[in-house]
C-alpha cells in the first residue's frame, strides 16, 4: 500500500518581520502565494520509517529524522499510537534551501500521505496543529491558494485571488539558511524600532483583483537586505530580471531564490530564458499562482 501527495512551493508577496521575541521567533505579517512548482511526497508501508528523494536536489536533502517528512509521520503515528513503520519518498523539484518551503511542503504532504495510508482520519484542525509544530511554513503548505499568516507565520486567514499570476523563479548555486537570515535580520535592525508586522491592503486588494500591476507595486519583503548581505550576488540576478521585462523582483522568503513578477505566460519565458543567458542563477523556471494545496494523487 502506498500514497503520494502533490505539494507546492511558496512565494511571499508581503513578508512584514516583527522585531525577535523572548523565544527567539519573530512575529509576522506574511502573504502566501502558493505557486506551480511541486514536490510529490509518497509513504509506503515498511518495516522501519525511512527517508528516500530523487530530483535535481536530491543530494541537499536530509534522509535521517530532521527531514520535516520523516518528523510529520513521527508525529502523527505518536497521537494516534501507531509505530511509524514508512518508507517516505520525495520527489523533489521544489529548490531546497531556497525560500519556497521545500522543507515544509514535504513535511505537510507526508502528514496528509500517512493519514490517509494509515486512514487515521484525523480532522483538518489536527493536522493544521501537527504542522504549526513542525514549522511556521507548514500550515500553508497543507492548505495552498493564498492566505494570510500571523504569529510565526502559522496563523493563517485565507485570501481572495481574483486572477492568475506568472512567476518566474531563479535558483542560486547554494542555499541559505532561514535562521541565518533572520539572525542577520536582527544584526541589521539593531538598535533600530522594528515595527509591528501589518498586512498591506494595497497587496490584499491587488490579489482579490487579480491585477499583476498593482500588485508589482506593493510586494515587500523585510528579509531582503539581510539576505542581500548574506548574498550579495542576488543583486546582479534581481537586475537582470527587471532589466529583462519584470514587473516586480523581490528575494523569495528568506531566499536565496530570486522571484520575478512578470505581466503574462510570454513575458514570463522572455523572462526566464534572459535569466539564463545572463549566467546570474543556476536555474530559471517559470510558474503560475495561486496553485492548490497538498493534494492526494
Amino acid at each position: 500500500m502506498s500514497v503520494t501527495v502533490r505539494v507546492p512551493a511558496k512565494v511571499n508577496v508581503q513578508l512584514a518581520v516583527g522585531a525577535a521575541r523572548p523565544d527567539g521567533f519573530h512575529d509576522l505579517a506574511n502573504v502566501f502565494l502558493a505557486v506551480g512548482l511541486y514536490d510529490e511526497v509518497t509513504v509506503t508501508e515498511a518495516d522501519e520509517l525511512r527517508v528516500t528523494c530523487s530530483g535535481p536536489y536530491a543530494d541537499q536533502v536530509p534522509l535521517d529524522r530532521t527531514n520535516l517528512a520523516a518528523r510529520a509521520a513521527l508525529a502523527l503515528a505518536e497521537r494516534h499510537g501507531r509505530t511509524p513503520a514508512v518508507h517516505v519518498h520525495i520527489a523533489k523539484d521544489i529548490p531546497v534551501a531556497g525560500g519556497m518551503a521545500g522543507g515544509s511542503a514535504d513535511g505537510a504532504g507526508a502528514l496528509l500521505a500517512c493519514d490517509a495510508l494509515w486512514g487515521t482520519r484525523a480532522s483538518r484542525a489536527e493536522l493544521l496543529d501537527i504542522c504549526a509544530e513542525l514549522g511556521s511554513d507548514v500550515p500553508f503548505s497543507l492548505v495552498g491558494g493564498a492566505a494570510l499568516g500571523t504569529g510565526r507565520g502559522e496563523k493563517l486567514m485565507a485570501l481572495e485571488v481574483g486572477g492568475t499570476f506568472h512567476w518566474v523563479f531563479a535558483t542560486a548555486g547554494r542555499g541559505l539558511s532561514t535562521p541565518a537570515v533572520f539572525r542577520e535580520f536582527d544584526r541589521l535592525t539593531d538598535g533600530v524600532r522594528v515595527p509591528e508586522p501589518v498586512a498591506s491592503q494595497d497587496v490584499l486588494d491587488a490579489l482579490a483583483k487579480g491585477d499583476a500591476a498593482a500588485l508589482a507595486a506593493t510586494v515587500s519583503n523585510d528579509l531582503q537586505p539581510a539576505a542581500l548581505s548574506l548574498f550579495p550576488e542576488l543583486a546582479q540576478t534581481l537586475a537582470e530580471g527587471r532589466a529583462a521585462g519584470a514587473l516586480a523582483v523581490l528575494v523569495s522568503g528568506s531566499g536565496p531564490t530570486t522571484a520575478f513578477l512578470a505581466p503574462d505566460a510570454e513575458s514570463a519565458d522572455r523572462i526566464a530564458q534572459a535569466l539564463l543567458a545572463s549566467g546570474t542563477c543556476r536555474s530559471a523556471r517559470v510558474a503560475q499562482s495561486p496553485a492548490p494545496g497538498a493534494t492526494v494523487l
